[in-house]
């Protein structure tokens, strides 16, 4: 039987993290060599709405999510995207197959929120309940200075979420993957199937995936 075992993919050995009991997760260090050159990155940049069923392993998701928005100067805990007045004030939620998780960046894991299949609710085409990994980008306006005014609080945080979702772009076609950035979003339905508070606040939600063949 020990040979069998020591046979199997690494890749499958790491997907079956997602199969054990749901619990948080601790993701692999990111991987930060490699990839595309950035000009060819954004040469190659676009919107594809169809997924491959292929499912992420676990190094693929800590290298997607850090490139989002991961820390990248360790020593002041900045970010690989900008926020107004560094407030940092967006959570990138998980939705995979087995559930919800929210990405913690300072301690490179997935935080178990709520267990099942909920891809289908972060968005309203048929596709999303395809796509592998959806993100679903939330702004919680109580992190947000306090001198600003709702209004205010809702264009920064909608920009934000812009630097953030261009990240996964710019990731998604240096690694040869599909993506797309939904506004056509049911926020009701998300607050309620992640159970935000009502300082949270959906902006987006972004199908990541394999191409389909």
């Amino acid at each position: 039987m020990k040979k069998i075992f020591l046979l199997i993919p690494c890749i499958l050995l790491i997907n079956l993290a997602f199969a054990q009991n749901f619990t948080d997760i601790k993701l692999p260090e990111p991987d930060k060599s490699g990839g595309k050159p950035l000009m060819e990155a954004l040469n190659n940049r676009q919107t594809i709405r169809e997924f491959g069923t292929e499912e992420f392993s676990v190094q693929q998701i800590s290298d997607l999510l850090w490139a989002a928005c991961g820390i990248n100067r360790p020593e002041e805990s900045k970010r690989t995207a900008p926020t107004a007045m560094n407030d940092q004030e967006i959570d990138i939620y998980v939705v995979l197959k087995s559930g919800i998780y929210l990405y913690d960046a300072t301690n490179n894991t997935l935080k178990a929120i709520k267990e099942g299949d909920f891809r289908a609710d972060m968005g309203r085409q048929d596709f999303v309940a395809v796509a592998p990994v959806v993100l679903v980008y939330v702004a919680d306006f109580g992190r947000m200075a306090f001198v600003m005014d709702k209004k205010t609080k809702i264009f920064y945080s909608a920009t934000d979420t812009g630097f953030i979702s261009q990240n996964v772009y710019l990731y998604a076609s240096s690694e040869n993957l599909a993506t797309v950035v939904l506004g056509y979003i049911n926020k009701d339905r998300i607050v309620k199937t992640i159970g935000l508070s009502k300082n949270q606040h959906p902006i987006l939600s972004q199908p990541v995936g394999f191409k389909k063949d």
